[in-house]
């Protein structure tokens, strides 16, 4: 059984069908191409990761078996080990992002050429595999809602659940395979992480399940009414459900036959990963391209490194943006309704590339998902898969703020010098008088930065943007689907 991003012992079909033989050699490789020389590497993501591989290994010891630990390419670590233990078959959980399948495709291969059969299963997803749910035309959706109307009568695979017991395989001389250690960041060649993620999320699969249960029993009946509100009311289950610590098909299957919008919300949002995955499976070249042809090469992106760090650092003047930009430092983890509002300000208010946002986003974020994260910062950039228009897709920062942190809850705590700022100048605290800055204790241009744009303006400006690269695409204009 290889482990990847499935890091799980319940509702995990690869394992249950491996449970079944007689002995089982569940392992996991290092693999530097994806750790340390991929275009998104990232040493917060994998010291999440490190702790969800130390709790899998504590689970399946429990049931009587191990974690094999190998570093190097799978292809060639794959075949070794099963030759090894003597194995016919080898199970591992389906993915879909580019690097997954060439991976697969090549260790399926080397694996062919020893005599043993490679088996991929279903897990990752809702749906078994979400590109095969098409359209009457026999083609992959390219628009969220009729996807999700037909995923949602999709059917169901049954959940499996947990192996009561495993026996570890030996080598076929007989003797024990070495487990191998637990590497920290360092012995993988990544810096350290000196975050505060670990106070909000813990790794594993029974952490996860805790909170699932604690969402599932006091969040998910307001979760449609509270869900846009950064200070409260996500689910905040993207880390275990990103690392395959929680499965999404039990999570729906809780939902059960729950009533109301609470439900209904959260069954869409799940429906949204399945999208993605299916997007890109179907479409590996978004990864690189704009998802839209008729943006591909025509939009004016421009260059500006100055406010690339404002952004970054969260000191763009603009609350909201700043204070979604720092969670996201320390947290490793931001509210999707304010992903949307900083994505927004990167493309439309600085008028910088999306795969800078992308990339950025990748780095830091312990749920950071190649489909997931690269369909969302298309979508706000309006390349990606969205019908609607460019100009239909702008997030103003301040109306955002008032709208879904109207107490002012979420941007005090993030952005601590403006706590004391009266709520009728949070929104835009430089239009403070300087005496109510002093009252305030915060001057602006000094202790919190004057705006590094102004919105109203650069909304008019990307408008111009979009419109010429439209008009410059040779295809016409033409709208995928």
């Amino acid at each position: 059984m290889w482990f990847r991003r499935d890091l799980r012992t319940t509702d995990l079909p690869a394992l249950a069908e491996a449970a079944r033989a007689d002995r089982i050699l569940p392992c996991f490789i290092f693999d530097d191409r994806l750790l340390t020389g991929g275009r998104f590497t990232s040493p917060r993501r994998t010291s999440f990761m490190l702790g969800c591989l130390k709790s899998l290994r504590q689970d399946l010891r429990d049931l009587g078996a191990d974690l094999i630990l190998r570093r190097g390419r799978p292809e060639e670590e794959i075949p070794w080990l099963a030759t090894e233990a003597g194995a016919t078959t080898v199970h591992w959980t389906e993915d879909f992002s580019p690097f997954a399948t060439g991976r697969d495709r090549r260790v399926g291969s080397a694996l062919a050429g020893a005599g043993i059969t490679a088996i991929p299963h279903p897990g990752a997803c809702i749906a078994d595999r979400p590109q095969e749910i098409q359209t009457g035309q026999g083609r992959p959706y390219t628009v969220f809602s009729p996807f999700n109307r037909a995923w949602q009568e999709a059917p169901r695979r049954p959940a499996e659940a947990r192996p009561e017991s495993l026996k570890l395989a030996k080598r076929s001389g007989g003797g024990q395979f070495e487990a191998g250690e637990l590497p920290d960041l360092a012995e993988l060649g990544l810096a350290a992480d000196d975050s505060d993620w670990q106070e909000a999320f813990e790794p594993g699969e029974a952490a996860g399940r805790v909170a699932a249960k604690e969402f599932l029993n006091r969040g998910l009946s307001e979760y449609d009414e509270r869900r846009d509100n950064p200070a409260g009311g996500s689910s905040r289950l993207s880390p275990w459900i990103r690392w395959g610590c929680l499965s999404p098909l039990e999570l729906e299957a809780k939902l059960g036959r729950r009533q109301g919008e609470g439900p209904r919300s959260f069954r869409s949002e799940l429906a949204w990963r399945d999208f993605y995955a299916s997007v890109i499976a179907s479409h590996p070249e978004v990864t690189r391209l704009e998802y839209q042809e008729r943006y591909r090469g025509t939009l004016d992106w421009q260059s500006d490194e100055g406010l690339l760090a404002a952004w970054r650092e969260g000191r763009t003047g603009y609350p909201l943006v700043d204070a979604g930009m720092r969670q996201l430092v320390a947290e490793g983890w931001m509210h999707n309704r304010v992903r949307m509002v900083v994505a927004s300000f990167l493309t439309k208010d600085l008028h910088l590339d999306w795969r800078e946002g992308e990339r950025h986003f990748m780095e830091l974020l312990i749920d950071g998902d190649v489909a997931s994260n690269n369909g969302g910062w298309q979508w706000v950039a309006s390349t990606g898969t969205d019908p609607a228009p460019y100009f239909q897709r702008m997030f103003n920062p301040m109306t955002q703020q008032e709208k879904f942190d109207p107490e002012g809850e979420y941007v005090r705590r993030w952005v601590p010098e403006l706590r004391k700022v009266p709520q009728g100048h949070l929104v835009r605290p430089w239009k403070m008088t300087g005496e109510e800055q002093e009252e305030a204790g915060c001057l602006i241009g000094k202790d919190y930065p004057e705006p590094v744009v102004d919105h109203a303006e650069e909304r008019r400006f990307a408008i111009e943007r979009y419109r010429a690269a439209a008009d410059a695409d040779p295809s016409d204009g033409d709208w995928r689907g």
